[in-house]
């Protein structure tokens, strides 16, 4: 590990602070802090600097303001949206949490855990788990995102349908900000009426606004009984209908209903990891994951979901439909689901889109949206997938069959368009849950009201007069610079 050289004087003071070994400037250990995982986003940083305290995250931070160094945020690194790496320029440092990862607190009278941003989900989770308690936020990456990042881009995952997102799991935060300065406010109070609602300002904010460096998160009993069904559906119209029939019968107890289209799960079985198989025979264009929990043992929620399910075949709602008999085989049907992503990428090249609609609205988009991009790029295979119930689809595209990589990549702008058009008309988001970061910064700044901009751009530059964190992602430097 390559040490930092006397010359450079600003890094030797980073040095100072967190001690030779964490202020990174040899290529190979870089590496990995300066590319997302899709390798759309390559950069170099000045060094990457990895604090192991609050305080040190303090000093860091106000050393780089009092030089006017760019900072960048970064957490796991598994954004998809160049929100978290730096650009080309080689000026920015990362400040990695990556060493951060103690759990403080776990409350279970208050159902609270207070823990460090560099904590995975799934320590998290884990952390929960220990003390007989549930963590909710579930993702296909939480065993490298960080907790940081997820409060970051607002992260919401496959449970948001019963629990939320990371906005509404978060109670308190400790934030340093662009002057070195700790807003703390740890205490997981589930009421203050004391003012504005501070930490509602960092969440989803993309480390723009202030370093979160720990949370205070909230906790719910563990399910003791949880039904996993998968589910074969003519349509996407059908799996809302089933979201609302199933919702009439076990209330909040549903808690995830993910909608997978054929060619999603066609991507899954032709690029199989550990034998996987499709749960159904024969065929069909659409399938449904849906998982219903209960707190208490003495509550079987089977006879209720077999009798919707019942009905809805008698009604040509479903087609077909299974139900885990096991805990394995549970594991086994959301590995279908979570490995979608993965297959996608090993297909090829694939445009990716996080939006979000009301989700009475989700059959007429997916259609109007299809439309569309099959006028535009015949033959364009759509893989769509998402939390159905809670309106966010991850709606994707995978390139024609013979159509070269570059030929299919130099459409992505007009992809991109057609689905944000289709997205606004619905007057839905077009990010869910995923961030702007540098991918989305054009389509926000079209689709996003110029009066929110604008009140965006304020609070940017009242909180971070310089510019120091993450600039030029979510917000471009011409608006601050504009307002200044």
């Amino acid at each position: 590990m390559q040490r930092v050289e006397s010359r450079d004087s600003f890094l030797q003071k980073l040095a100072e602070i967190v001690g030779h070994a964490n202020v990174l400037t040899a290529g190979e250990d870089v590496a990995r802090y300066v590319a997302d995982w899709r390798q759309t986003y390559p950069g170099a940083a000045r060094a990457v600097v990895r604090p192991a305290s609050t305080g040190e995250v303090s000093a860091v931070v106000a050393a780089c303001s009092a030089h006017g160094v760019p900072v960048v945020p970064q957490g796991g690194n598994t954004g998809l949206v160049g929100g978290s790496t730096p650009d080309a320029s080689g000026a920015e440092i990362v400040l990695s949490l990556d060493r951060m990862t103690a759990v403080r607190r776990v409350d279970c009278l208050n159902n609270t855990l207070t823990l460090e941003a560099g904590c995975t989900v799934l320590a998290a989770q884990q952390a929960a788990s220990a003390a007989g308690r549930l963590f909710p936020l579930s993702l296909a990456s939480e065993g490298s995102a960080t907790v940081g990042g997820v409060l970051s881009t607002n992260a919401g995952g496959e449970q948001v349908l019963r629990y939320g997102n990371a906005r509404e799991l978060t109670l308190g935060v400790e934030v340093v900000l662009a002057d070195g300065r700790v807003l703390e406010n740890l205490a997981g109070l589930r009421k203050d009426n004391t003012g504005y609602d501070l930490k509602q300002l960092f969440i989803g904010s993309e480390g723009t606004l202030g370093v979160v460096t720990a949370a205070t998160l909230r906790l719910y009993a563990l399910p003791r009984n949880v039904l996993t069904a998968w589910i074969a559906v003519n349509d996407p119209s059908g799996a809302v209908q089933m979201l609302a029939r199933l919702t009439d019968a076990v209330g909040e107890r549903v808690t995830a209903f993910e909608l997978i289209s054929r060619q999603a799960l066609s991507q899954v079985l032709a690029n199989p990891v550990g034998g996987m198989r499709d749960p159904l025979q024969g065929d069909y264009a659409w399938a449904v994951l849906f998982d219903v929990a209960e707190t208490s043992a003495r509550i079987d929620l089977s006879p209720a979901v077999e009798e919707v399910l019942g009905a809805a075949m008698e009604d040509g709602l479903v087609l077909n439909a299974v139900i885990a008999s096991s805990e394995r085989q549970a594991h086994e049907l959301w590995a279908l689901r979570d490995h979608v992503p993965e297959a996608q990428r090993l297909d090829g090249p694939s445009i990716k889109h996080d939006i979000s609609v009301p989700t009475s609205q989700i059959p007429d988009f997916i259609a109007q949206a299809s439309a569309a991009l099959e006028q535009a790029v015949p033959g364009i295979r759509l893989v769509c997938f998402g939390h159905v119930g809670d309106g966010n689809l991850h709606y994707n595209q995978s390139k024609p069959a013979g159509m070269a990589d570059a030929e299919f990549r130099a459409r992505e702008d007009d992809v991109h368009d057609i689905v944000h058009a289709v997205t606004a008309r619905f007057h839905g988001s077009i990010s869910a849950e995923h961030g702007i970061g540098r991918l989305k910064q054009a389509a926000l700044l079209e689709h996003k009201s110029p009066v929110a901009i604008d009140v965006m751009a304020r609070v940017k530059l009242a909180l971070d007069p310089a510019n120091i964190f993450n600039p030029g992602r979510v917000l471009p430097r011409e608006r601050l610079i504009a307002l200044r």
